[in-house]
């Protein structure tokens, strides 16, 4: 794109929990933004939120005019990104859409700049994020398959409410007081009580058995890694936490890793940090990783039941890297 000093940006889904944290991260990493828009529904337009000390007035996006737009941060759901982004693209804006719209298709590059950052210059005005799970996965994965070449990843995601929306944060909440003063629990979000349990979204293929956000994972974890031939399986559960995701990634390489060996890598990664002592009990948690940019990777163990096996403990918030965070970095490659 055409280098400025200073930068329109826009915020589709301003409101939401995503579209929020994109505008904290814009005014933390201090992104060069000369006037920042905010779109969301008709609900919220009106309303206005804080941005570098300025208020900001939320529009209609239904309305929303893009024609002096330089880059819209797509924080919506699916179909209003297949409905809005052309319209965005056609004013000449680029776009980083934070959505499932995209993400598979050949055309969009779907971007973790510490792991392909360098494909980022093949857009066509559109550059898609990863799944939340998806993007700390990669960045953990990277370094190790780099060293010694990825055969097959199998990950259990422990995945926080937040990932569903502000919604599911207060159904939680809502659920755990009832529980506690012994009243009705009422389900709105979820098909089932998340309070106290754990849950799977029973939205699936009905020939795999596998969830929409499994295939999200396997799907995208290849494309990221550029190896279509990686054999990836995936298991994704929800859990009573607000804010997080936790994953456990066993893998299997085509070369041995030493335990201190992929230590070592990791902790020489982009992004990544290493949160494993075991002599102390250290290890990384959901709540240590709230607010935190990296993706924080403990329990490092041999898996002894294969040749060239390694367990993985990956956490990382996922309103910031697996979501407004890795946006704001794309971003930040494309004026870069």
């Amino acid at each position: 794109m055409n280098k400025k000093e200073f930068y329109n940006v826009a915020v589709a889904g301003a409101t939401g929990v995503v579209g929020q944290e994109m505008i904290e991260i814009l005014a933390e990493r201090g992104f060069p933004v000369d006037t920042l828009y905010a779109f969301a529904s008709e609900r919220s337009a009106g309303t206005s939120l804080s941005f570098a000390g300025r208020d900001i007035l939320v529009e209609k996006l239904e309305d929303a005019d893009f024609s002096n737009i330089d880059i819209v941060l797509g924080a919506t759901s699916a179909a209003l990104s297949r409905a809005y982004m052309p319209k965005a693209m056609k004013a000449g804006c680029i776009i980083v859409d934070n959505s499932s719209a995209f993400r598979m298709e050949e055309a969009v590059p779907l971007i973790v700049p510490e792991v392909n950052g360098h494909l980022i210059s093949s857009h066509k005005g559109l550059i898609a994020n990863p799944n939340c799970s998806t993007a700390q996965l990669v960045v953990a994965l990277k370094p190790l398959h780099d060293a010694a070449r990825l055969k097959r990843v199998m990950v259990t995601t422990f995945q926080s409410v937040s990932g569903t929306g502000k919604e599911a944060i207060e159904e939680l909440l809502d659920q755990t007081k009832a529980i506690l003063s012994f009243q009705e629990v009422k389900t709105r979000v979820y098909p089932q009580q998340i309070a106290f349990n754990c849950i799977v979204n029973w939205d699936c293929d009905p020939v795999s058995g596998d969830t929409e956000e499994e295939v999200k994972i396997i799907e995208e974890t290849k494309k990221i890694l550029g190896d279509p031939a990686l054999k990836v399986s995936a298991t994704t559960v929800r859990v009573p936490v607000f804010r997080s995701h936790g994953e456990s990634v066993s893998i299997e390489t085509e070369s041995k890793l030493s335990i201190n060996e992929a230590r070592a890598l990791l902790s020489d990664a982009p992004g990544i940090t290493v949160f494993d002592d075991p002599s102390r009990k250290i290890y990384p948690t959901p709540l240590d990783t709230v607010g935190q940019d990296n993706v924080y990777v403990g329990r490092v163990r041999e898996d002894r039941s294969t040749e060239n096996g390694l367990h993985l403990w990956v956490v990382a918030d996922n309103l910031r890297k697996g979501a407004a965070l890795n946006a704001i970095q794309i971003a930040e490659l494309l004026i870069a």
